[in-house]
């Protein structure tokens, strides 16, 4: 049985508490970042006067360079320590939303968004990275569960400040409020942020950068056409076959490098591998449903935005709040029973959302939401822990790395899709407006369902390691 607790020295540094803060607080900006917009995308696309088509790529342009950042944060941080990776990341970061308040054109706020994409990119994977060297492995569940607590109170909160802004302010707000937080960061990492990685500055192999690029671009750029091109649209299929050949090609060098990018062959540890699949179809579900959700009850239920981010709520304080108990018990119980019980109540909360109407009482829509965001992270935390944990030494940082690259990727092809899936199940329907948008969301919510099944199959092929006593 594989032993995940095959470990590598800790570095001792004085602060590890510390440490950690300047990250924790931009990575909660990143996350705010990436859900807080959902519930905006109906105004955006008023006041930038697109339609939903193009305004996706608010989300899925953020989401692609964080996908094309993140293969390369590894080597990055062999290039240079963790306090300047760290520092230039929320700089970045701050640079980045300044351009989007500002913008008076859908094209200059994308671009802002792409730049914050950048800072996101690089810090989420240097935070988990970082836990796994710094704390010892019975703390590990703890610690990643506060981890995820920080993180997904950001789209707890995110719908909610995001609806209160957009009642009183205009969208530019939105991006006004990520800076003090940023502000902050920047303080703690410049006091108190030491360097955790070792600086080796190995040979960059070029070739391998372009072809993680390339790739990974080809595939969100394929999945966000298909609602404008249809899946069978020559650019869609030609974008998705750039992306699917130049992935291929990169998978086969990075196994044959002395000194790859990105080590690959972390995928021989069966429990990395299966917690890997796990977190990516969580992380699916988690976005389709924050991406779909938000336009149902204000296209939908004919809801005001500030209405719908406190709808929105309820289930996103149980999501963060569950992150934080699903760490722990990762320690005292391992990660089979946690994703199992997961899986089933996801399944249970998309089966009740498939099932909402025009006329659907806000109390379910709620209770709902609920169900499925107790569910997604009982499955996230673990099987992430899980992963991480079953590496050796700094094997870790290519792990994190790889983790939240498919993420991220899974994400922007998730929310691609349920834009897909709602465009198509809007044509198809018949009635008021809400009626159709509502079989649309309908059509998401299928897509959602097949993720979650996905992910209660692989829970059930989980095998719990030995742990140390």
């Amino acid at each position: 049985m594989e032993n995940t607790m095959v470990r590598g020295p800790l570095r001792k540094i004085k602060r590890p508490k510390l440490a950690m803060a300047s990250m924790l607080l931009g990575a909660f900006v990143g996350m705010f970042s990436e859900t807080s917009l959902n519930i905006a995308l109906p105004t955006l696309m008023r006041a930038l006067q697109v339609n939903a088509a193009t305004i996706q790529w608010l989300v899925t342009g953020y989401m692609l360079v964080i996908g094309i950042i993140l293969p390369l944060s590894s080597i990055i941080t062999r290039w240079f320590t963790t306090r300047q990776v760290i520092i230039f990341a929320l700089a970045d970061f701050i640079v980045g939303a300044v351009i989007s308040a500002l913008g008076n054109s859908f094209a200059i706020v994308l671009i802002g968004r792409m730049i914050q994409g950048v800072g996101t990119g690089l810090i989420l994977p240097l935070m988990f990275a970082v836990v796994m060297q710094i704390f010892p492995p019975q703390k590990i569940g703890a610690v990643m569960g506060i981890c995820a607590l920080v993180i997904m109170f950001a789209p707890a909160i995110g719908p909610t400040l995001t609806g209160l802004i957009l009642a009183r302010l205009s969208w530019q707000w939105i991006f006004w409020l990520f800076i003090p937080f940023l502000a902050v960061a920047v303080v703690l990492a410049v006091t108190g942020l030491e360097n955790v990685g070792e600086v080796t500055r190995p040979h960059v192999d070029v070739l391998s950068i372009l072809e993680s690029a390339v790739g990974c671009s080809g595939l969100v750029i394929g999945a966000s056409l298909a609602s404008r091109f249809g899946w069978l649209g020559a650019p869609v299929v030609g974008a998705l076959a750039v992306g699917v050949v130049v992935l291929f090609l990169y998978i086969h060098r990075q196994l044959h490098l002395a000194e790859p990018i990105l080590n690959l062959r972390v995928f021989q540890h069966r429990t990395f591998t299966i917690g890997t699949c796990l977190v990516m179809l969580d992380f699916g579900i988690i976005l389709s449903a924050m991406y779909l959700l938000p336009m149902y009850i204000q296209n939908g239920l004919l809801l005001p935005v500030a209405l719908a981010g406190i709808i929105m709520l309820p289930g996103g304080i149980i999501n963060a709040v569950t992150s934080a108990v699903a760490g722990r018990l990762y320690d005292s119980i391992g990660v089979k029973r946690p994703a199992v019980v997961g899986a089933v109540l996801a399944l249970i909360g998309v089966v009740m959302l498939l099932l909402t109407s025009t006329r659907t009482p806000v109390a379910f829509v709620i209770a709902a939401h609920v169900v499925l965001m107790v569910g997604c992270p009982l499955i996230m935390s673990p099987a992430q822990t899980s992963a991480l944990n079953s590496l050796p030494g700094l094997a870790t940082n290519d792990g994190s790395t790889i983790l939240n690259t498919v993420q991220q990727i899974v994400g922007a092809l998730a929310t691609a899709l349920a834009t897909s899936s709602l465009e198509l199940g809007q044509r198809a329907g018949d009635g008021s407006a809400a009626s159709r948008f509502t079989r649309g969301v309908h059509y998401g919510f299928v897509f959602t369902l097949v993720l979650v099944v996905l992910a209660f199959i692989l829970t059930l092929l989980i095998r719990e390691p030995q742990r140390e006593k």
